[in-house]
């Protein structure tokens, strides 16, 4: 398989497939540009070399046809700005514009096309029809480029024309990983195929169900599994405690239970939180109290983890190796109820100074260590949370075998 690192874009347009689908605030301007910075040095290295860069993504999820917060245009000011460069713009990506400004596109130069899913065949593969005007779609995208990367590792699990079966309209030593997949791969086959012991995984977030896949794939893996997040009121009603107000899946009572004999027949350490912080109302200035885990009150939710749980979880995670963190140990966009995902936070950075390597994925979590200044401090912050969640799960995703082949 080619690597982008060791070919010459020389005289090559190259079509990229990126993933700009950023926030944008009330005056459409890019809110967090984590995303772009992520795919720059792909783009820097085609232009480096003497090549082109065509740039293709998707923004948010347009209904039908264009939409003007749904406009990449709005993405070019901190492209351009971070490029060094004026970013040339198609209005379409599959239009005149794009026909031209691609046919005319220089070396060193960079266009980016419209978001492409104000045309539904980007996405919609369900039936005959469908798929057939999805491979029409891509076939007129590839035809703007000598070379295919894909960099876009948050979509890398969608079958869609741009991440998948654009794919097929190259050679197979035309297409390629950008550097952002790359080192996404690289950074969860070190967690999953090169593991380091003890490892520890931490699982949070609101439901049982949204991660129940991961965890099973981990229980073969993992020394310790650390349950956190709203999901772990279904864990303790499962085993007879009192949840009072606080989150859970009645109906995944028994998977829970399931989940921990399992984990007690393969020799995990499965940890659920001993105290937790309980409010009587979802709002920062709530009452709260705090209580035993499995002692809940009525009226009441649990949006935190308590002192002692800190403890624990910190003391498991500060003795590990390797390191999996995939969800908040509470409310942490609240102030009086981000201690708990703080502290795993820290203690994670302070395992990875010390040695450990530590991937930290999904929305929340990334969301919680930029939060918090601690990015910088762990291993790997993934950019992909669905994506990396599949991966973990053992799937293999679409994006990915489309350039392996």
């Amino acid at each position: 398989m080619q690597t982008i690192d060791n070919y010459n874009f020389k005289d090559k347009k190259v079509i990229v497939r990126v993933d700009f689908n950023v926030p944008l605030n009330e005056n459409f301007e890019v809110a967090d540009d984590n995303r772009i910075r992520g795919a720059l040095p792909t783009i820097k290295k085609i232009l480096a070399d003497g090549g082109a860069a065509i740039l293709m993504s998707h923004l948010g999820r347009p209904k039908s046809g264009p939409e003007e917060k749904f406009s990449l245009k709005h993405v070019i000011p901190v492209l351009s700005d971070h490029l060094g460069i004026e970013v040339l713009f198609a209005d379409d990506c599959i239009g005149t514009q794009a026909d031209e400004k691609s046919a005319d596109l220089k070396a060193g130069e960079v266009l980016l096309l419209e978001n492409l899913r104000f045309y539904s065949a980007e996405n919609k593969v369900k039936t005959e029809e469908e798929q057939a005007a999805t491979r029409k779609f891509a076939e007129k995208l590839a035809s703007y480029a000598d070379l295919y990367v894909n960099d876009a590792f948050g979509t890398a699990h969608r079958a869609h024309a741009s991440t998948a079966v654009i794919a097929d309209f190259f050679p197979q030593d035309a297409r390629m990983f950008g550097f952002l997949i790359n080192n996404e791969l690289e950074a969860m086959d070190k967690v999953l195929k090169e593991t380091e012991k003890p490892f520890t995984a931490i699982m949070g977030g609101a439901k049982v169900s949204d991660k129940i896949l991961v965890i099973e794939n981990l229980l073969d893996r993992v020394d310790n599994l650390i349950i956190a997040g709203g999901m772990t009121y279904t864990f303790i009603k499962a085993r007879g405690g009192e949840i009072g107000n606080s989150l859970c899946e009645e109906d995944k009572l028994e998977l829970a239970l399931k989940v921990i004999q399992k984990a007690k027949d393969k020799g995990v350490n499965l940890v659920l939180p001993v105290d937790q912080v309980l409010a009587d109302k979802f709002d920062n200035d709530a009452g709260t109290v705090i209580a035993p885990v499995m002692e809940g009150r009525s009226g009441y939710m649990g949006l935190d983890i308590g002192d002692d749980t800190i403890s624990l979880f910190s003391d498991i995670i500060m003795n590990s190796r390797t390191i999996l963190w995939n969800g908040p140990a509470g409310v942490f966009e609240m102030p009086n109820f981000q201690r708990g995902t703080v502290s795993i936070a820290r203690a994670i950075s302070e395992a990875t100074s010390k040695g450990a390597f530590s991937l930290v994925g999904g929305g929340d979590s990334v969301a919680a260590v930029n939060k918090f200044g601690l990015a910088e401090k762990v291993s790997y912050v993934s950019t992909g949370g669905g994506a990396m969640l599949e991966y973990i799960e053992g799937k293999e995703l679409p994006g990915i075998k489309a350039i392996r082949g």
